[in-house]
């Protein structure tokens, strides 16, 4: 069997964060004839683009975090089978490369392909290395990280580390180059709030009574769009009706890029994918980290944007309507730092994440046998946009 002919493996489960990485780099690499493989767990996750008319082979997984000591029993004997079932994949379709974008669903694969001795690569979405790609981190060819540095990554890793960035959906990718919106001083401030694919509830409690207690020279300049999950709209709905305040409330818009395209301010949480959106569509942000996120690492990913001057942290504790109203409040007062900001954080957006990764991917494909554990000292570089 020829290179070309042999497949290119993914291992991806989970989590959107996890699995939409894999599908910008499918959508890349198939249309250049490389064929893929998706390997990740028995649970059913939407696909799309070449993902979906990739050959799907599923795995027992499960991750072992803040579990009981049962369940964690039961975790790793999944992952043992999964290793084992991964290993017979991995034979049977002899992948030229395997790449892994975390969770625990693509431990059992990795781990696998490194003890057949194929070429390998994980890729980190968050600003802190992942316990699942932290022990495969070791063990494979090449580290991809979304950001140019990432915490619990061991020195003599490093070597092998490059920064691609994270990929980021096509229709995101549309809006970068479109300006921020028109907004002057005492105009209309376009507010889009959301928390995730069901919507956080910390925002259906805090945020419409925040609004409402504004006072109604900042009200009615107000246009809000907030994701809610749908037990909490009613409410939400008739706290912003009593005030005034035009709202448009869904527990979810298919049509979020264009939403984020016309927001002069966003309040959402600081997954991975979120924080690459806002600073690859370069919109400023009030960012209220996940608290229960493992090894805190929404903080770390939030720091980062803001760091670079692309937002405002308020972790969870702080983030009641005293706090928020008073950041709001300045902020409409002074509508030169919402642009400002969205500046910044378009700045360090990496655009061409995708890109990078399917480079990277084809160097890997193209390197001699005996690089295969990252020997390379020249590996690490930056992505160029």
């Amino acid at each position: 069997m020829t290179a070309r002919n042999r497949p290119i493996a993914l291992a991806a489960g989970g989590t959107g964060g996890h699995v939409f990485p894999a599908q910008s780099l499918a959508d890349l690499l198939s249309p250049r004839g490389y064929r893929i493989a998706l390997i990740t767990d028995r649970r059913e996750t939407a696909l799309d683009g070449a993902l979906a008319a990739a050959d799907i082979h599923r795995i027992n997984a499960a991750g072992v975090s803040g579990t009981g000591l049962l369940r964690r029993v039961i975790a790793m004997a999944k992952l043992g089978m999964g290793y084992f079932e991964a290993r017979k994949i991995i034979r049977a379709i002899d992948p030229i490369v395997v790449v892994g974008f975390g969770s625990y669903a693509s431990v059992p694969t990795v781990l696998a392909a490194t003890r057949l001795h194929r070429k390998t690569i994980i890729h980190e979405q968050n600003a802190i290395l992942g316990r699942a790609n932290r022990f495969l981190a070791p063990r494979v060819t090449r580290i991809a990280t979304a950001f140019q540095t990432v915490g619990h990554l061991r020195d003599e890793d490093r070597t092998k580390t490059v920064w691609t960035g994270n990929p980021v959906r096509p229709d995101i990718i549309s809006i970068a180059g479109e300006p921020y919106p028109a907004l002057d001083e005492g105009g209309r401030v376009n507010l889009l709030i959301f928390g995730g694919s069901l919507g956080a509830t910390v925002f259906s409690e805090i945020v419409p009574a925040t609004l409402a207690s504004l006072p109604q020279t900042l009200r009615g300049r107000l246009r809000v769009v907030q994701q809610c999950r749908a037990a909490d709209i009613d409410a939400v709905r008739d706290t912003y009706a009593a005030a005034n305040i035009d709202a448009e409330l869904a527990p979810f818009f298919s049509d979020m890029p264009k939403r984020l395209a016309a927001a002069h301010l966003v309040i959402c949480r600081s997954g991975a994918s979120t924080v690459a959106e806002l600073s690859a569509a370069g919109r400023p942000a009030i960012l209220v980290p996940y608290p229960h996120a493992t090894d805190d690492h929404q903080t770390k990913n939030a720091e980062i944007l803001c760091d670079a001057g692309g937002g405002w942290i308020m972790p969870q504790g702080d983030f009641d309507s005293a706090n928020l109203a008073a950041r709001l409040t300045a902020l409409m007062s002074n509508t030169r730092m919402l642009r400002t900001t969205a500046l910044c954080a378009g700045r360090i957006g990496v655009r061409k994440a995708a890109e990078n990764l399917a480079e990277l991917v084809l160097d890997v494909v193209g390197a001699p046998d005996n690089d295969e554990h990252g020997t390379d000292t020249g590996s690490s570089r930056e992505a160029a946009e």
